[in-house]
């Protein structure tokens, strides 16, 4: 870069001129790389198309198409396109030296191996910007590095999140996701949990329209979690770095979701929300990034006492940001008849116009009964409540909308809200609406992808 700078110093430059310099630099065929990702819309999936263990190396057939999120099948001329990727490999004695760029639609690759029992990982710290999609065989090689550690946390973040995103665009079976996913049971890195919880969040949501397949979900992943929360635990260390404060709160923040009903996490829930209750000050018992989440944990497993002791908090306090905890938690009660009295309390006048939604949204993702019960309240009471917006930003209706009308995840209840909302139009919200219905039939359609396969089986989840 310094070459560069001195070459044209005062003088005009294109882009192809730092490229040149770089490859002059490095030796690299910069220029036509770099070509290759800025002339060619989107990015790559390679896939490993064959595969030949030996004792000491493996050689993988590669082949590269363009990504599409959605699945959607590639046209003549889109089959073309083709990108000069470079290959990082990583094995369990760390990245490989070697760099190999491939420039045409297929490759093969010669990766040495520590034994014969060895995992081979493509895109090593994932540098460049792809999906990978491996062999069954390599990935339950991988499952040793995973256990191990020895493969590095970018690359256990990725595995997941590459292998999720393809089985949402149909390119990868949903078993071989579930089976990679329980080798995390002893995982302990922020970075990967980002991950984690993305996905565990996402295929909750969508399993939750099957219950039988979404109660054994929720058994694999209660184990995960149980596992991060046995290593971190409630109680802040003198030893935590910024990384780890993350990390409980995001631990915090699942155990309400997935095991809101174990002995020990609703015990310790129960025993903060009492000390709390003596003391709303107490920021050692209950720090107010945990609140949400041990209201929810209390309310599943409490009743009338419980909702009434947690609603009440938020008269007692005057902290808008406090308030939020419970709009935000209420509609996680098991009781059905409270959740409808939290719905009701939304529009009743005592929240502010810019957070009456906040209830809902906690109503609709307490469950399926839940979601059912919000949706069923806004048709009742869309009067109202367009009554109440009125000439208020738009943003408030559409925020509405998705609190108690998204996270359906069948093509009939978008029929029948596009239908709702034909014969009700909110013109400001048809944006909003749009998005919320395409994301329904996505949703739907991913769900039956996963129950044509063994996931709807439960001999699949008790193999695991």
């Amino acid at each position: 870069l310094g070459n560069y700078m001195k070459k044209h110093a005062y003088g005009n430059t294109e882009t192809f001129d730092l490229w040149k310099a770089w490859e002059e630099s490095s030796g690299m065929p910069v220029q036509e790389m770099m070509a290759s990702w800025t002339s060619t819309m989107g990015f790559p999936l390679v896939t490993v198309t064959g595969e030949k263990w030996e004792s000491d190396k493996v050689t993988l057939t590669l082949e590269q198409e363009w990504f599409l999120s959605d699945g959607s099948p590639l046209s003549e001329e889109d089959k073309k396109k083709k990108w000069c990727i470079p290959l990082l490999t990583c094995t369990a004695e760390g990245t490989q030296k070697d760099m190999i760029f491939m420039r045409e639609k297929t490759a093969t690759v010669t990766i040495p191996l520590p034994s014969k029992d060895g995992w081979v990982k493509l895109n090593a710290g994932q540098d460049v910007p792809m999906r990978v999609k491996l062999t069954s065989d390599m990935i339950d090689r991988l499952g040793e590095g995973i256990k191990s550690k020895t493969l590095p946390p970018a690359d256990r973040a990725a595995l997941l999140t590459d292998s999720y995103a393809l089985v949402k665009a149909g390119k990868m079976r949903p078993e071989a996701l579930i089976k990679l996913l329980s080798n995390y049971t002893d995982e302990d890195s922020y970075i990967v949990w980002c991950g984690i919880a993305e996905i565990l969040g996402g295929l909750d949501t969508v399993m939750s329209d099957d219950p039988a397949m979404s109660k054994n979900f929720k058994s694999l992943a209660k184990n995960i979690v149980i596992g991060l929360y046995n290593k971190v635990g409630w109680e802040a260390k003198s030893t935590d770095g910024h990384l780890d404060v993350l990390l409980r709160g995001m631990m915090i923040g699942l155990l309400g979701n997935f095991c809101y009903d174990d002995n020990a996490v609703a015990t310790e829930a129960s025993r903060r929300f009492a000390l709390f209750q003596q003391n709303h000050d107490d920021m050692k018992s209950l720090p107010s990034d945990m609140r949400s989440s041990v209201f929810s944990i209390v309310l599943k497993n409490g009743g009338a006492q419980e909702y009434q002791e947690v609603k009440a908090y938020f008269t007692a306090t005057t902290d808008n940001a406090e308030r939020k905890h419970v709009l935000g938690s209420l509609g996680h009660t098991s009781d059905l008849k409270l959740k409808q009295s939290t719905l009701e309390w939304a529009i009743s006048g005592e929240i502010k116009l810019q957070d009456f939604f906040y209830p809902m949204g906690s109503v609709r993702s307490s469950s399926l009964e839940g979601r059912n019960i919000a949706w069923v309240f806004y048709k009742n009471n869309f009067k109202a409540i367009k009554a109440m917006i009125g000439n208020a930003n738009s943003s408030l209706m559409d925020a509405a909308i998705v609190s108690c009308g998204g996270g359906f995840c069948s093509n009939e209840k978008a029929n029948e809200i596009e239908e709702f909302f034909k014969a009700n139009p909110v013109p400001r919200s048809t944006r909003k609406i749009q998005q919320t219905l395409e994301n329904m039939r996505a949703n739907a359609n991913f769900l039956a992808l996963l129950q044509s396969s063994d996931l709807a089986k439960d001999v699949f989840w008790s193999s695991l």
